[in-house]
């Protein structure tokens, strides 16, 4: 009887361990992060500072959220579609520019920490290029629900209104990365359980 409830326990044990695994590997827990410092928390509206980060990029549209090919253009890349034919881990988030629905905007993969510091390779696949994105400071909010065009504006508004409280101004100049979106997390992630986020560079 005891050797049965042990056994009962090892399985179930093991069982626990697998899931955890297969949970962090196909979750944001399974990814390295962008690393960032909080410099003000209010609720979900954030101030961070960034380091420089490295990104393999190519245009797409923000409500097609990679379905129209940009984001298996970004995976073939890291796949080995590099000139090192090099296997890079993915990592999180996906960064885009926000815009509208219906205009070409950049979607980013940001390279790991080790990756970058190497040296990335240069892709050979069409549409996709290396880039920094520069560090600095970003007014942030989180939320959740499936990102597109029309939640990505309506929460950019929420945040210029916080900014607006806090005397926070945007860095609209040319050379600013501006606003964008940040999503953390697998495609079958459903809705409620996504964390998304959009990013001003502030002055």
């Amino acid at each position: 009887m005891m050797r049965t409830r042990m056994m009962y326990f090892a399985s179930v044990a093991v069982l626990v361990a697998i899931g955890v695994f297969v949970f962090t590997k196909t979750t944001r827990a399974g990814y390295e992060s962008a690393e960032y410092k909080v410099v003000e928390s209010d609720g979900n509206f954030e101030v961070r500072e960034y380091p420089d980060l490295m990104l393999v990029a190519t245009s797409t549209k923000i409500d097609a959220q990679g379905r129209d090919g940009s984001f298996m253009k970004l995976f073939r890349y890291i796949s080995g579609a590099n000139e090192s034919e090099q296997k890079i881990f993915m990592t999180t988030p996906v960064f885009m520019e926000n815009d509208k629905a219906d205009s070409a905007v950049q979607m980013g993969f940001v390279m790991p920490k080790e990756v970058a510091v190497e040296g990335v390779p240069s892709p050979t696949g069409p549409d996709v290029d290396v880039r920094k994105r520069a560090g600095g400071r970003f007014a942030v909010l989180r939320f959740s629900g499936r990102l597109n065009a029309k939640l990505a504006k309506e929460s950019e508004a929420k945040l210029r209104a916080w900014m607006k409280t806090k005397s926070l101004v945007a860095d609209d100049s040319p050379e600013s990365s501006g606003v964008e979106s940040a999503s953390y997390d697998p495609p079958f992630t459903p809705g409620p359980l996504r964390r998304n986020e959009v990013l001003i560079r502030l002055k």
